[in-house]
Formats: structure tokens, C-alpha cells, sequence
């Protein structure tokens, strides 16, 4: 169908490229110094947002960021609708973009979301799914750029469950940015190798680079940004007492820190668990900027929306080269 030719989605990191992941950082470094100047969904237009899975980062930072560019946000929790159940994702998706401005959904599989923008006459967002985070990464590297300036060039290491979303994630966004992303994790939970030849892929464009390593300290030496996240995530709670023993060498602690970067920032996506992946006086010293990366989820998560609402040609946002209004 023509009319969705010029739609932006936001699936994966890489659907952004360089350039336009430093306009949308940009975008949101405006929108946090003036937070309620931006209306792209006056009216209000309706943003939906769909959880599979539980959130508060996500959630809170959603609804008041569609709030605070003039929306409405509709939350549809797990069960309260027939997406995917009694109705196709495509069908829901014909029917959904016909009545809200954009689609956000927190859900498991990347192929439901690829179904969803396939079929969408409006911007689809991944909020979360099994392979990729891409829009908490939006919030890490616009809080690294605001303790470090550029983000081309900086070294960042990620420990612990190197085969999950947010290494994924790391990855892709990182090397985008044009920065060197070093992996570290036990054998058997390490990237899987299409993500690492994306990462590559990519890399090979912004002057990035990746590293896939199981030595932490590797990864760690000289490093400016060190980032981890849970051992044990949703649905892998039985699992706990195998998993803290198998990622023990990885945790961010004080003696990790000392291989890194004398200045080097810590990031965590959240929720941390204290004294298992990283240490409490880190998370909670002065190399931590997490509440910062936390409160950025809704500065960058604004701007992303905008952004692809003017670059989709449904919205005009100053400062923001538009697609073809309808």
C-alpha cells in the first residue's frame, strides 16, 4: 500500500543511521531545555501504547512524554486488547493507524513488531522486545554526550548477559554513534553472530568498532563508558542462583571500575540489583549517572516521536526536515 511508503518505524537501532541519531539526540537535548514547547500531537492525537510485558521506566516516560507533546497516551496492558490473540497483528494494525497517531509496544518478539509496521499507515516503536532495547539506548547515548560531549571515538564496555536485548542494543546503537563498543560475557552468552556482523556492518561506515570478548578486564581497560544490566531478567527467575554464579567475574564493582577510564561513567537500564551485577558504591558513587539515563528515557523517547512523525509527513517539528504531509 503506497501510503506507507514514507513511514518511519523505529524497530531497531540501525534504522536510524548516524546522521539522523544525532538529529533525534539533538531534538531531545532541545526538548529537555524547554520541556513543553514541542506539540507535535496537539489535538490531542492518540499515541497507543501496548505492554506484553511489565514496565515503569517505559511506561512513565511514554505517557508523560505523549502527554507533554500535546497527546494522549492510551495504555493497553497484557489482555486488555485482541492484538495478537483474536486478531492478527496485521488487522490490528490496519485498524489501530487509522485512529492514533503512532504505535508503541513492549512485547516479546521482534517479528510481531515488524508485522505491526508493515501493515501501519503511522509510526511503530519498539519499546522492548526480545532482541532489541533501542529506545533506552537513545537515553544512554544522550547521557553520555552530555558528560563526554561527542560520542564518536569514546570507548564503551558492556559486562555481564552479553545475549540479551540491551548488548544487542549497546551494539548497534553504539557503533552508529561511531563509538567502540567492547561485549564482554561468559562463553555461550555472547552476541549472536548476524547481530555482530550488523554491528560490523555498520561500524565499518561511522569509523566504530566492536570487540566480542570473555576477559572483562579487556573490555573494561581504559574504557569511558561502562554499562551492565540485570543478571536475571523477566521470565528467568528460576534460573538466579546459576546465573549470579555464572556472571560473577563480570559484575561492576570498584575493582572492575580500576581498569576503566579514571572518568568513566556507569550506565544501568534498570532495575539494579545491588551487590549482583553491580556493586552499591557504584551505582550509588559519583561515576554513576543511572538517574540521569533514567529521567533521559522521556527526553529522548519525545524527540524520537517527533522526529519520526515530521520525517513520516504527519507532523511539523522545528528543526526537523519533514517527509510529504498528506
Amino acid at each position: 500500500m503506497s501510503h506507507q511508503n514514507n513511514i518511519r518505524h523505529f524497530l531497531v537501532d540501525t534504522d536510524l543511521t548516524q546522521d539522523e541519531q544525532a538529529e533525534v539526540l539533538d531534538l531531545a537535548a532541545a526538548m529537555k531545555a524547554d520541556r513543553f514547547a514541542y506539540r507535535p500531537y496537539a489535538g490531542p492525537q492518540t499515541v497507543a501504547v501496548f505492554f506484553d510485558k511489565t514496565s515503569t521506566r517505559t511506561r512513565v516516560s511514554f505517557a508523560a512524554g505523549v502527554a507533554e507533546l500535546g497527546g494522549s497516551p492510551l495504555v493497553i496492558n497484557a489482555g486488555e486488547s485482541q492484538l495478537g490473540h483474536k486478531e492478527s497483528i496485521a488487522d490490528s494494525a490496519r485498524v489501530l493507524s487509522r485512529m492514533v497517531s503512532t504505535i508503541v509496544w513492549r512485547t516479546y518478539a521482534q517479528s510481531g513488531l515488524e508485522e505491526m509496521a508493515a501493515h501501519s499507515r503511522v509510526p511503530v516503536i519498539n519499546a522492548l522486545s526480545d532482541d532489541y532495547h533501542p529506545c533506552q539506548l537513545l537515553a544512554d547515548l544522550l547521557t553520555i554526550r552530555e558528560h563526554k560531549g561527542e560520542l564518536a571515538g569514546l570507548s564503551m564496555a558492556y559486562l555481564g548477559d552479553a545475549a540479551n536485548n540491551m548488548a544487542n542494543s549497546y551494539l548497534l546503537a553504539g557503533v552508529t554513534a561511531g563509538m567502540h563498543v567492547r561485549i564482554a560475557g561468559p562463553q555461550g552468552y555472547l552476541p549472536e553472530e548476524e547481530v555482530v556482523a550488523a554491528a560490523r556492518a555498520r561500524a565499518a561506515q561511522t569509523g566504530g568498532s566492536v570487540t566480542i570478548t570473555t576477559d572483562a578486564t579487556q573490555a573494561l581497560a581504559g574504557a569511558d563508558v561502562v554499562a551492565t544490566d540485570t543478571w536475571v531478567s523477566m521470565g528467568q527467575e528460576d534460573e538466579k542462583a546459576e546465573r549470579v554464579k555464572l556472571f560473577g567475574d563480570y559484575r561492576v564493582d570498584e575493582a572492575a571500575m580500576a581498569h576503566a577510564a579514571d572518568d568513566a561513567i556507569v550506565l544501568h537500564c534498570l532495575p539494579a540489583y545491588r551487590e549482583y551485577e553491580i556493586a552499591a558504591e557504584v551505582i550509588d558513587g559519583p561515576q554513576s549517572v543511572v538517574w540521569d539515563e533514567a529521567e533521559n528515557r522521556l527526553h529522548a523517547q519525545k524527540a524520537l516521536m517527533a522526529w519520526l512523525m515530521a520525517r513520516s509527513g504527519l507532523a511539523e517539528v522545528p528543526g526537523v526536515a519533514g517527509g510529504q504531509r498528506r
